[in-house]
Order: C-alpha cells, then sequence, then structure tokens
C-alpha cells in the first residue's frame, strides 16, 4: 500500500510540476524567511534554511495532493526525506527481512570477528511519521564499520496509517527477535545497545524500561539517546521559548507531528503550548522530575520568561491526553523503574525545542545513580543527523556528534 501511495505521489507531482512546483518553493523561501530564526552560533545557517524552505514546500505539497484524494499529506516529505540510496559497501554485509511485518536491515562487518561484536539496535527518528530505514542508511552503515558492530536498524511502521502505540511494539518485537537470535549474528549478549534519535530515542528509553521486567533476556548495556523527546507534560521549558522558530523543528510543529501521530485533528494549539492540558495536581506531582528550575542557569541565557500559571481545561486535555502517558513520556517514570536502567549516552543541541528534555533525563539518571555519559552541541540543531553522509550537504556538527558517538560505543 505504502508503495501504491508513492507512486501516486511522484506521478501527481509530475502532474502539477510545471506551475505549482516553483510556487511551492517560493512559498517555502518565503515561509522560512518570515517565520524562521537563526541564532549566532547555529551550525551553516544558510544551508539550513535552504533545507527548511525545501522541507516547508514538501509538507505544502503533500497537503495540496491530499485535499485531491492522491496520497497521504505525509507522502511527499516521506519520499524526500528517504534520500539517495548510497553505492554498495564492500566492507559490510547488509541484510534484509521482516519480523511480524516490520522491516529490518542489518549490517554486519564482512570481516571475520575475532570475537564476539557489540549488537546495535538503531530507531530512527521522524516523529513516528516519516523517516526510514534508507532514511538513516549512511549513519547505520558508519557505526558498523567504525564500531565493528552489527546494527540493526528497524523499519517500525509509521502513524497515522498504523496507529498509535503501534510503533512501541514494532520496536519491542525488532528488539526481541534479535536478543533471542544473537548467537546467530556473533553478538555479544553483554553488549548490546539500544539507540535512536528524536523519537527512535524516545522509544529506545521506552524499550528499555520495558525490558527490566523479562528476567529471560540479556541486559541492555547502554541506551543511546540522540536529541530525544520524552515528555508532553511541559511545553514552556527553556528549550522550547528560545528555539520556537529556529528550523527544522519547531515549537509549533512538535503538536502539528504529535496529533498526526496520534491520527488526531490539531486543535486547541495555542492552549496546549501554554501547558492547559495539565491540571494542577499532575503538574504538582511531575514538578520535581520536569521544570524550568532544574534547568542549569547556563541555558537560560539566550532567553527564559516563566510563564503565567495556565487555566486547566479538561476538554485540552481529553484531545491529547495520550502525550501524558509513559509510553510517550517516559520522563515520568518512577525512581524505582529509572534506578535500574542503563547507562546512558545522550546527545542534546543547542538550537532545538528538545533540547531541555535531553537535560531533565540526564537529571534524572544521574539523581539515581545512573551513569551518563553527555555530548552537548552548541552548534547543532533537531534533526542535524538526517544529513548525515552527504558530504557538502551534511553539517559540521552532525559529523562531530556521530564521531563522538563511535567514540562512546567504543569505549564499552
Amino acid at each position: 500500500m505504502a508503495s501504491v501511495c508513492t507512486t501516486l505521489a511522484i506521478i501527481g507531482m509530475i502532474y502539477i510540476s510545471p506551475v505549482l512546483i516553483p510556487a511551492l518553493v517560493l512559498v517555502g523561501v518565503l515561509y522560512d524567511l518570515f517565520n524562521s530564526e537563526l541564532p549566532p552560533g547555529i551550525d551553516q545557517p544558510l544551508k539550513l534554511r535552504f533545507f527548511n524552505a525545501v522541507m516547508i514546500s514538501a509538507m505544502l505539497a503533500g497537503k495540496m495532493l491530499q485535499k485531491v484524494g492522491i496520497c497521504n499529506d505525509f507522502t511527499v516529505l516521506r519520499i524526500l526525506l528517504d534520500g539517495i540510496p548510497p553505492w554498495r559497501d564492500s566492507k559490510l554485509l547488509i541484510k534484509d527481512l521482516r519480523v511480524d511485518e516490520v522491516p529490518l536491515r542489518i549490517y554486519q562487518p564482512k570481516s571475520p570477528p575475532t570475537g564476539k561484536r557489540r549488537g546495535i539496535l538503531y530507531f530512527h527518528g521522524g516523529a513516528g511519521t516519516f523517516g526510514s530505514i534508507r532514511a538513516f542508511e549512511r549513519i547505520c552503515r558508519y557505526m558498523a564499520k567504525k564500531c565493528n558492530s552489527v546494527v540493526v536498524s528497524v523499519g517500525y511502521r509509521l502513524a497515522p496509517e498504523h496507529p498509535y502505540p503501534g510503533q512501541y511494539f514494532d520496536c519491542l518485537n525488532a528488539t526481541l527477535y534479535f536478543m533471542r537470535n544473537l548467537e546467530e549474528y556473533h553478538v555479544d549478549p553483554a553488549l548490546i545497545i539500544v539507540s535512536g534519535d528524536s523519537c527512535g530515542a524516545n522509544f529506545a528509553t521506552v524499550i528499555c524500561q520495558i525490558l527490566l521486567n523479562n528476567r529471560d533476556l540479556p541486559k541492555v548495556r547502554a541506551q543511546v539517546l540522540l536529541y530525544p523527546g520524552l515528555q508532553g507534560l511541559d511545553f514552556q521549558l527553556p528549550s522550547y521559548q528560545q528555539n520556537a522558530s529556529v528550523p527544522i523543528l519547531y515549537r509549533k510543529l512538535v503538536l502539528y507531528f504529535c496529533f498526526r501521530y496520534l491520527n488526531k485533528e490539531p486543535k486547541f494549539l495555542k492552549d496546549i503550548l501554554h501547558n492547559c492540558h495539565v491540571c494542577e495536581s499532575v503538574r504538582s506531582k511531575y514538578k520535581k522530575w520536569v521544570s524550568a528550575d532544574l534547568i542549569p542557569d547556563e541555558f537560560k541565557i539566550r532567553g527564559y520568561v516563566p510563564p503565567t500559571p495556565p487555566s486547566y481545561k479538561p476538554e485540552v486535555y481529553e484531545t491529547i491526553k495520550e502525550v501524558l502517558a509513559l509510553t510517550f513520556s517516559p520522563l515520568l517514570a518512577e525512581d524505582s523503574v529509572i534506578c535500574q536502567l542503563p547507562e546512558a549516552y545522550i546527545v542534546t543541541c543547542e538550537f532545538d525545542v528538545l533540547r531541555d528534555d535531553g537535560l531533565l533525563y540526564k537529571k534524572r539518571l544521574e539523581d539515581n545513580g545512573v551513569q551518563v555519559t553527555w555530548y552537548h552541541s552548541e552548534s547543532g540543531f533537531h534533526g542535524i543527523l538526517a544529513f548525515f553522509g552527504y558530504g557538502i550537504f551534511s553539517f559540521f556538527s552532525g559529523k562531530k556528534i556521530v564521531d563522538n558517538l563511535v567514540n562512546y560505543i567504543n569505549s564499552l
């Protein structure tokens, strides 16, 4: 079905291309110019502005094609972000298979193993609605080679076609398959790493928490969380305020993607941005874990205004109550769960609305005695790893993030 939608979308784009594509690109450029903020210090701002305009144009094209019944509004964006397939790699053995209808791609170094290898599960980003194995092909190949590891990239099924919380079950089933077949891939059961970026890091966090209850499987050695989104409680944290208009993930887009992920019509966006979906008792209960007061002052220098206490609106809560569930907000898990988790490697980016989610989870883990290795990209922005491996189209900060990640994995 997905391939049919993709074909229809391509046909639709060809049909409208002579007139509308230039117009859509122009609209994307203008939207970016008038709505984006590129703070001093962000990595290669002109390049980022270009990619953001292209992404906006793809979303507009998708909405137009959806209105005429050709495809899903995310189809064009998915095609764009799939990227260009890389050349065959003579140093890797790459295998595709399906586990319970979920596609996996397994990367193994061709060189004979001198001992058992690390096993890395990778869940890609994309708000649960776009992204793919192919989109993150380059980073998975790089890890497999540089870390001499077996990397399993999980192509969990996307919302809204496959409703939430099915993505978590897809990731869990893929993880269980891999853990039960380590011998086949010559993987050391003591060196299993669960990783992901953005919403994929959210999935990785939840999977690590779920696996604590399974005593029949090997323990996860480390969780690798690359600019994770971990909570839907507070959209007024300093990073949300500072980076509200920074590409590629605007604050408003976070909520739009949340609604599409949950297969709901976007509404009450302004109320949710002001946290009107959270009642006082819930806010008080979790203030010890989710609060701007817990963010170090150095991350408030670019500006932070403590918000006026919001008025709780039950109808707003009912609209988006799923964001307070532990599957969506694993940052809200109890201390009795957090203290059992494996050590973590957390990446945050300065110019990312989700930056403070990573900082808060880092603090929670450390407060519960879990070892954390933290890398903060001073010039990075959300989604930067999607451009990794594309030469002049990549970003310097993305390469630094991946190289530091590789160094961490090799240290385990």
